[in-house]
């Protein structure tokens, strides 16, 4: 019997395996979010009213029919020595023609995703900054953040490296223009 040379394994690789073999409480939504294990407790019901305000109008007047999946696992590209990033949006929006989620693992690539949703609750600053980041590697064309602290609405395009190039804010009760694939206003009059 030979005995098999194991590589050692890297402090990005203990950590991936760590967060992976979480066991979040029921309701809990675990992230690896650069490097970092996030826990989140479950949303309050104005957060779900904001996710659904945004559902309902996307599948009544978007251009292209789009699937919606709530709290869907992604993997994304991370920077540095760490693990790929692993982060559930609130919502993640893809082509129907797509079909993405079908067949998907618990966590699946980020290619073909159209735009990731996220509504501000404990960690506002997450999703501001290292969430935003995390999407912009993962190459996500728009993320659309809800901020209720601000109230307000924030559309971020054309991803490129550790950020995206543009963004555009709105106050809630004004419409914020979603581009293609969407190709509507998105009405925030219901978000006072």
């Amino acid at each position: 019997m030979t005995a098999m040379a194991h590589e050692p394994l890297t402090q990005a690789d203990v950590l991936l395996e760590g967060f992976l073999a979480l066991d979040a409480p029921e309701g809990f939504r675990a992230e690896l979010i650069e490097g970092e294990i996030v826990v989140t407790p479950p949303p309050d019901g104005d957060h779900e009213d904001y996710i659904g305000l945004i559902v309902e109008q996307v599948h009544q007047q978007s251009r292209t029919r789009m699937q919606f999946a709530g709290n869907k696992g992604l993997k994304l590209e991370s920077r540095g020595d760490c693990p790929k990033d692993r982060l559930i949006p609130d919502g993640t929006f893809a082509p129907r023609e797509l079909r993405l989620y079908r067949g998907a693992d618990s966590w699946m690539p980020c290619q073909g995703v159209a735009m990731v949703l996220e509504v501000t609750s404990t960690k506002p600053k997450a999703d501001r900054e290292a969430k935003r980041r995390c999407y912009a590697r993962g190459g996500i064309p728009l993320y659309l953040l809800v901020d209720r602290e601000a109230t307000s609405i924030t559309l971020f395009s054309d991803p490129e490296k550790d950020d995206y190039r543009e963004q555009c804010t709105r106050p809630f009760g004004k419409p914020l223009a979603l581009p293609e694939p969407f190709s509507f206003d998105l009405e925030t009059a219901d978000f006072l």
